[in-house]
């Protein structure tokens, strides 16, 4: 039975597991469901050994656990490590679901007519780095695995990777490998496959306001103290001029000056703004002036409130001068720029422009590096020729708005490119309610990575 034959005729299997291992709630953000992120490495561990690793261990962590495993065939053959992450986003707010978020159901869906599977984490990235558990195992069961194998599966990738960043400088010697190999990224559809060639990164904090020393009676009050709700929008407001351009002295220091050939390039990939518009319910779009939507999410750095709160927020009215507020705030990092050197330049601007009414403390949470990968290398070319054999065409480079916080660990630590060969959609609603994968890219996922094992092997060897 040939590799694909065995794909086919284990499919029902194939989505079983990945639903269970949807059913684990594995929030590694919210510390109440600590139990469950454990569990998913378990199950992470299981499924490796069943797919034929021989060496697959838990290693424990100052936070969550890593999961390895390795399939050393022939200390000779090229070797890949295979990146992923079993924590998922918290689910909130709940009521936005259609249906329970840990609860996976399969439905179509006009994008996804064979079916996509509605779940927290089923394109974010349990559905995505479970590909590469079954293409490995296709492979194992027919005697067709044509390089040694390094997996490489943590617990923290959606609280910033800390962690990863320790065991990856502590285990250099365990992980080396020719490539690595991620799938959490999304193509640009099934019918135009596309391979992501760069990452931004991302700085990401909490502001604090305070303005008095307790609630007060915004009567009495009002008008007469500083209301720190007022004073943070206004703050938050001025991070942005008319132009949406971040107005943070020297935030745009290091951001790279793209040639308008290279810009032009760019905005030759598939695009439909009318479709981009109509999807997301908006009449139109917003960003940064002298930028299409391509280069706003792609090559350009942004801020964005990710959360704000303050006063009173319950049924009803209640007249209260808040003495505290809050918000959260994160800025998507370009080449070159740094996200703990942007972290010091937002504080430090932040305080500044506060008012003598308020005290405010920033408080960092995590952060990234930003990375760029070159096509010129055997990684990328076996990851074209591998969409090339299942999808018919070859895969067109982008850039890529979101943020993988290790990526630019394995090209500084490692010494290698991470090959970004995602299946996901933009419109697959992550970190969203309604998150969902569809059935088809799931099961072309885990054919494609099978056929790059065999192309890098001979792009490596040839």
């Amino acid at each position: 039975m040939s590799v694909e034959k065995y794909i086919a005729s284990n499919k029902d299997r194939f989505l079983e597991e990945l639903l269970e291992l949807l059913r684990i709630p594995s929030v590694s953000a919210d510390p109440k469901f600590k139990e469950d992120v454990f569990k998913a490495a378990e199950f992470v561990k299981e499924s490796l050994q069943k797919a034929g690793a021989d060496e697959v261990e838990v290693c424990q962590t100052a936070g969550y656990p890593i999961v390895y495993g390795e399939k050393i065939v022939d200390p000779n053959l090229p070797t890949v490590l295979v990146y992923g992450h079993y924590d998922v986003q918290p689910a909130d707010p709940y009521e936005l679901w259609d249906s329970p978020p840990f609860e996976p159901v399969i439905k179509k869906t006009e994008r996804h007519p064979d079916g996509a599977i509605f779940a927290r984490g089923s394109a974010d990235d349990k559905g995505q780095f479970y590909m590469h558990v079954k293409a490995f195992e296709a492979m194992m069961s027919n005697d067709a695995l044509p390089c040694n194998i390094k997996f490489m599966i943590e617990g923290e990738e959606e609280v910033g990777s800390e962690n990863l960043d320790i065991f990856v400088k502590e285990n250099k010697e365990k992980l080396k490998a020719d490539v690595v190999l991620v799938s959490d990224t999304h193509m640009i559809s099934l019918k135009d496959p596309s391979v992501t060639v760069g990452l931004r990164g991302l700085a990401y904090m909490q502001v604090e306001v305070t303005g008095p020393n307790r609630d007060l009676h915004s009567g009495t009050y009002g008008g007469a103290v500083g209301n720190p709700i007022n004073i943070l929008c206004k703050m938050i407001a001025s991070l942005q001029d008319e132009n949406n351009h971040i107005t943070i002295p020297g935030f745009y220091d290091k951001v790279e000056t793209y040639s308008k050939e290279y810009r032009q390039a760019l905005n030759e990939a598939p695009f439909d703004l009318e479709a981009y518009k109509k999807e997301l319910d908006i009449d139109d779009v917003h960003g940064e002036a002298g930028y299409s939507t391509i280069e706003r999410v792609g090559i350009r750095p942004t801020l964005d409130v990710n959360g704000i709160w303050g006063g009173y927020t319950g049924e009803g009215a209640k007249t209260v001068l808040p003495s505290k507020a809050y918000a959260k705030i994160s800025m998507r990092l370009v080449p070159d720029q740094d996200h703990k050197e942007i972290a010091k330049l937002f504080e430090s601007h932040f305080k500044s422009i506060a008012p003598k009414s308020v005290k405010v403390k920033v408080i960092p949470h995590h952060g990234g590096a930003p990375a760029v990968v070159s096509t010129d290398t055997p990684g990328y070319r076996a990851a074209d020729l591998a969409v090339q054999d299942v999808f018919g065409k070859s895969a067109i480079p982008t850039r890529e708005g979101g943020s993988i916080p290790i990526c630019s660990l394995f090209q500084q630590e490692l010494g290698l490119d991470p090959i970004l060969l995602g299946f996901g959609l933009d419109t697959d609603a992550l970190h969203s309610p309604n998150e969902h994968y569809g059935v088809k890219n799931y099961f072309m996922g885990i054919e494609t990575i099978a056929a790059f094992f065999k192309r890098f092997k001979e792009e490596v060897t040839k």
